[in-house]
Order: structure tokens, then C-alpha cells, then sequence
């Protein structure tokens, strides 16, 4: 096995849950440059199982979807739709050199999401004959109340997250999403919709939060959370202030492997988190704000 998809099994099975990312019990281990066949349980509660075979050249070479390991709730179709549906996401996110097997997953949760939205959207119209009868909690319907109002999570589009590459190091696992907000009531929204949206972020060890934002006039707003990892909300803050970004939120999720990393886990979170900003777009990365004055340490 490469140490790449290594790393990767790892990742996957830190986030997704053990179990994830499996070798195949046919598995073909007699030769270190032979392909690898490993076995793919795809999220959500009713999600199929799929066959995959890693080349030896990988991440040179995407995985081959060779077809279903185990069909998904008995579903009808429900196979067929997984497999496809996978291999249109790995086909999209696939780069030569890169490993891809997390976005692809995350692509293909995306997908599953808004074909979701659409069933419901359907279900409800059909439905609407029904609602005075007994609308059930503010929960079973996914509303939140954010700073004193209620947010329908379930009719929220889901904000623009851009997200880092997956690292891993001493079985802790680091990933980070970044979006634009224009208020801090939206950065709230958006970081309450990611937790009630995806359990594995919501039951992670630590979510890292910071956001900074220009109001109306001369009003900012900068804010941060450690969420549990002390320090490391302020520093995530004191990264976006060098990269002089504006309009910005990012999380960084960390999932604890047992291991401690001490003052490295630092570097870690503000990797991954410079990572997404690079990736979205945001922030110069010199260390100059957009008016063009240099950052200075204090």
C-alpha cells in the first residue's frame, strides 16, 4: 500500500467512521506494486457499499469502480443509483497527482443531499393538503433559533464551503471549510447549519471557528471560538488578519486519534485552514491587508 492512500484509509475512517474504507477480504497482497481492491461504504443511513481497485500508480491513476458490494436499504434501484452516482463524483473531482477519494465521497453526499431536497420538496407538495393536521417540533422540522430568530435548516440552501485538503498526522485528522459572510449572524448560521447537517462534523473533537467581516461605515466585526482546543480560535483569527482577508469564515474540524500532538497541532489547524482560503479564492497570502499595509506582529 502507498503511503498516499495510506494516509487516505486513515482519513476516511477517522472521519466516516471505522469501517469506511476496508481491504477486500479477496484482497491480493503478494505484490507491493499490485493493485489494491478495497471496499467503499458510501455515508449516509442508506448509502450502498461499492468495490474499488487502487492501481499501484494511484493517485497517478484514479480507483476503478468495479460495481456494488452491497446494495443500499433494500431499495429498488438503489445500487445502480449509488454506483453511478459515485462514479460521476470521482470522475468530476479526480486530478492526476492528487488523492481524491475524500471529495469524491463529499461530492457524492452532495449529490445524494440535493436529490434528497428535491424528494422532500416533492413529498411536501404533495402533502401540503395535510399540514394543519399536526406540524410536529421546531426540531423534527430542522428549524434552529439563531440570535433569537428560527432558521428552517431543512428549506436552507447550504452555504458556499470551500474546503481543504484532508490531513492527517499521529491518527489526528484535520480538514477545513471556508465560506463569505457579510454579518456575524450569518457566520452563526452557517457554522449551526454544518453541525445539524453532517453528524461526523458535529461529532468531531473540535470544530475551530473564526470569522472576520467589515460592517456598513467603519463597524468590523472579528470573532473566534476554540471550541475545546485552547488558543487555537485566536490563532485561526491572527491567520486571517495576515492574509488580510475580509468577509471570511473558516472551521477548522479536528478529529482526535489518541495521540497528543502538542504545540504542532497549531501548525496543523492553520495548514489546513490557509489551505481552503488559498483554495477559495481568499486572501493574497503575503501577509498584507487589501488596503496594502503590512501586517505587523505584535
Amino acid at each position: 500500500m502507498s503511503e498516499d492512500l495510506r494516509d487516505e484509509v486513515e482519513a476516511l475512517n477517522s472521519i466516516y467512521g471505522e469501517g469506511c474504507l476496508t481491504p477486500s477480504e479477496d484482497q491480493d497482497e503478494t505484490s507491493a506494486s499490485a493493485s489494491a481492491t478495497y471496499i467503499l461504504q458510501l455515508p449516509g443511513d442508506e448509502s450502498s457499499s461499492l468495490r474499488l481497485q487502487f492501481p499501484a500508480s494511484y493517485p497517478a491513476e484514479p480507483p476503478a469502480v468495479l460495481g456494488t458490494q452491497h446494495s443500499s436499504g433494500g431499495r429498488k434501484g438503489a445500487g445502480a443509483r449509488d454506483l453511478g452516482a459515485f462514479r460521476e463524483a470521482l470522475g468530476t473531482v479526480f486530478q492526476p497527482g492528487s488523492v481524491c477519494l475524500f471529495d469524491a465521497v463529499e461530492e457524492f453526499a452532495r449529490r445524494m443531499e440535493e436529490e434528497g431536497e428535491r424528494e422532500g420538496k416533492q413529498q411536501q407538495h404533495e402533502g401540503e393538503e395535510d399540514e394543519d393536521e399536526g406540524e410536529g417540533s421546531s426540531a423534527e422540522r430542522g428549524e434552529r433559533t439563531v440570535d433569537g430568530g428560527q432558521a428552517d435548516f431543512s428549506a436552507m440552501t447550504p452555504p458556499p464551503w470551500t474546503l481543504s485538503e484532508v490531513v492527517v498526522e499521529n491518527k489526528s485528522t484535520f480538514v477545513a471549510r471556508v465560506a463569505r459572510v457579510t454579518s456575524p449572524a450569518e457566520a452563526k448560521l452557517f457554522l449551526q447549519h454544518l453541525l445539524w447537517s453532517d453528524r461526523r462534523i458535529r461529532s468531531a473533537t473540535h470544530n475551530i471557528t473564526a470569522w472576520r467581516i467589515r460592517g456598513p461605515g467603519a463597524a468590523s466585526y472579528q470573532d473566534s471560538d476554540d471550541d475545546g482546543e485552547d488558543a487555537a480560535g485566536g490563532r485561526l483569527l491572527r491567520l486571517l488578519q495576515l492574509m488580510g482577508t475580509w468577509d471570511v469564515m473558516v472551521v477548522v474540524t479536528r478529529w482526535y486519534g489518541g495521540v497528543k500532538l502538542g504545540p504542532r497541532r497549531f501548525a496543523l489547524i492553520n495548514g489546513v485552514a490557509r489551505d481552503a482560503l488559498v483554495r477559495a479564492g481568499m486572501g493574497d497570502g503575503g501577509g498584507k491587508d487589501k488596503d496594502g499595509e503590512k501586517k505587523k506582529g505584535r
